[in-house]
């Protein structure tokens, strides 16, 4: 296996130390910020060590590229976008706290998706739409290495897709905005230009978001291991069940556990990095 190691900064010590914890033969530069470890072997100490370090880890067979996925799936908020959209809303309304208490509580795991975004989505009612485009113009920010890691997608001829528990305002920009083949979310209801606090139709939540992963898998006639999915909440656990490798980016404890993989200091880029 090779080891892949990431971080803001990855000083020579730690590589070497890693390296001899799992017994590597070769220590190899992908970029400034991610190594690989040749024929690496794991060890219990290992996680320990990066995380004392804040490096990310991952052992990856040596014969996995990117060029042998075909559809990179993301999560649109604290994933794709650096901020939670709905959360972003309610403080331009003054009333984030009792919004981001119920993302926190979806995120965990706690309540469930359905439940949070009916909700969240309650207390907005009334708000004007226009309050949508003005998030959108000046809150809505990439991840680090969003931009990076979708131009070396598309490369490798990779279809890339947005797959949200937020809104279609904001995910068919984002698609729009960086070219993405697909995006999915729910649909807020607007009479007379303002919010009513509804959303149009069944929500897309953990499950919603596995049926569409699915349907597009399916359309597009891939399989399972030709997908990488990205996400950081508990409501994607779906979608990166029905995926070849799952990738927890930045993400809660729960999701962490079910990933074939965790990023917790680099951006997205760092998923490439992973096949180089």
């Amino acid at each position: 296996m090779n080891l892949i190691l990431q971080g803001l900064e990855v000083n020579n010590s730690d590589l070497r130390s890693v390296a001899k914890l799992a017994h590597a033969d070769g220590i190899e530069r992908i970029t400034g910020q991610a190594f690989r470890l040749t024929n690496a072997t794991y060890s219990n100490d290992i996680p320990e060590y990066c995380l004392h370090s804040e490096l990310d880890f991952a052992f990856v067979k040596p014969e996995q590229k990117l060029s042998d996925i075909k559809l990179i799936v993301m999560d649109m908020d604290s994933t794709l976008l650096a901020i939670e959209s709905i959360d972003e809303i309610a403080d331009m309304q003054n009333f984030r706290p009792e919004v981001s208490a119920i993302t926190l509580q979806t995120m965990r795991g706690e309540i469930s998706f359905e439940e949070s975004l009916t909700r969240r989505t309650w207390l907005l009612r009334g708000l004007h739409q226009d309050a949508l485009q003005k998030v959108y113009d000046e809150r809505v920010r990439l991840s680090p290495g969003a931009e990076k890691m979708l131009q070396q997608a598309k490369r490798c001829g990779i279809k890339t897709m947005v797959l949200s528990g937020g809104f279609t305002f904001f995910t068919e920009r984002i698609k729009e905005k960086l070219g993405l083949d697909f995006a999915a979310a729910n649909v807020l209801e607007i009479e007379n230009n303002k919010l009513t606090g509804k959303v149009v139709g069944e929500i897309i939540g953990r499950e919603g978001k596995a049926q569409v992963l699915k349907q597009v898998r399916d359309n597009l006639g891939l399989k399972r291991e030709q997908i990488i999915a990205i996400g950081d909440g508990a409501n994607d656990l779906g979608m990166m069940a029905e995926s070849g490798i799952s990738i927890a980016y930045h993400a809660k404890p729960i999701v962490q556990q079910h990933a074939t993989y965790s990023i917790n200091y680099v951006g997205l880029d760092g998923v490439i990095n992973l096949f180089a």
